[in-house]
């Protein structure tokens, strides 16, 4: 029996709007999705009736689905000659470990295409009008995740260096570490008046802005009772708010 072909794909930020023209196609053709907790209800329900949907995500207070059990259900189903699309939020090379699952089906012979998603590193912002370059303001742009794999030799995001460094830093999956990061920052000698935004469940009707600075974003954050899925943006460009435009 001919094998069938995994499909790693970003189903965008939130909004069902930006999903790409390609993964739209693969969610109409493929014969399994297999879908994270981020990827849209407005998205799932466009899945034909006759497609395998098979939920893979991890949801707070609830029991998890490990990446093992993902990993095999991916190889499962390729070789009984299905094709499968692996649908995650975001982009899959953005914090999606698509590179993992892409290196566990290299090491068992499945065929594999990557098809990019629009990450909410750069989206969220979008929709809460801040640009993450600006000629006057902002140059360069690092992408860190606040959830480090606790495997890893080292945990610790090099903020002493990230400080100096880039002018925009945006942090995903960073929400329950605003304390630390601002902390670290500050350590690391970047102003206490740094602007910082927040940005939660962004390009979606429940999208909100907290702004703040490194001094003062923690309470802030606190007081507005901000819940993930969040992008913290750290730098200049965070303080323009007068680019505000979705509502």
């Amino acid at each position: 029996m001919k094998k069938g072909k995994v499909f790693i794909c970003g189903g965008g930020p939130g909004d069902p709007k930006l999903i790409t023209v390609r993964a739209m196609e693969l969610l109409k053709s493929c014969d399994v999705v297999l879908y994270d907790r981020l990827v849209g209800k407005e998205i799932i329900d466009q899945i034909p009736a006759g497609t395998e949907k098979v939920y893979v995500g991890r949801t707070v207070g609830q029991p998890t689905t490990h990446q093992d059990r993902t990993n095999e259900l991916m190889v499962k189903y390729a070789e009984k000659g299905k094709n499968v699309m692996r649908l995650k939020g975001g982009d899959p090379f953005i914090f999606g470990r698509g590179a993992e699952e892409a290196e566990y089906l290299i090491k068992r012979g499945i065929e594999f295409e990557i098809v990019p998603g629009i990450t909410s590193a750069i989206a969220s912002p979008a929709y809460a009008g801040i640009p993450l370059t600006h000629r006057r303001y902002s140059s360069s742009v690092a992408i860190v995740t606040g959830h480090e794999d606790a495997e890893k030799d080292e945990l610790v995001v090099k903020w002493d260096k990230l400080a100096g460094a880039v002018d925009t830093i945006v942090v995903l999956m960073g929400i329950g570490k605003v304390d630390q990061i601002s902390r670290d920052l500050m350590n690391a000698g970047m102003k206490k008046g740094t602007k910082i935004a927040i940005v939660a469940s962004g390009t979606t009707d429940k999208q909100r802005i907290v702004r703040g600075t490194l001094a003062t974003i923690v309470s802030v954050a606190k007081k507005a009772a901000v819940k993930p899925p969040a992008v913290i943006v750290i730098g200049k460009v965070a303080g323009l708010d007068n680019l505000e435009w979705f509502k």
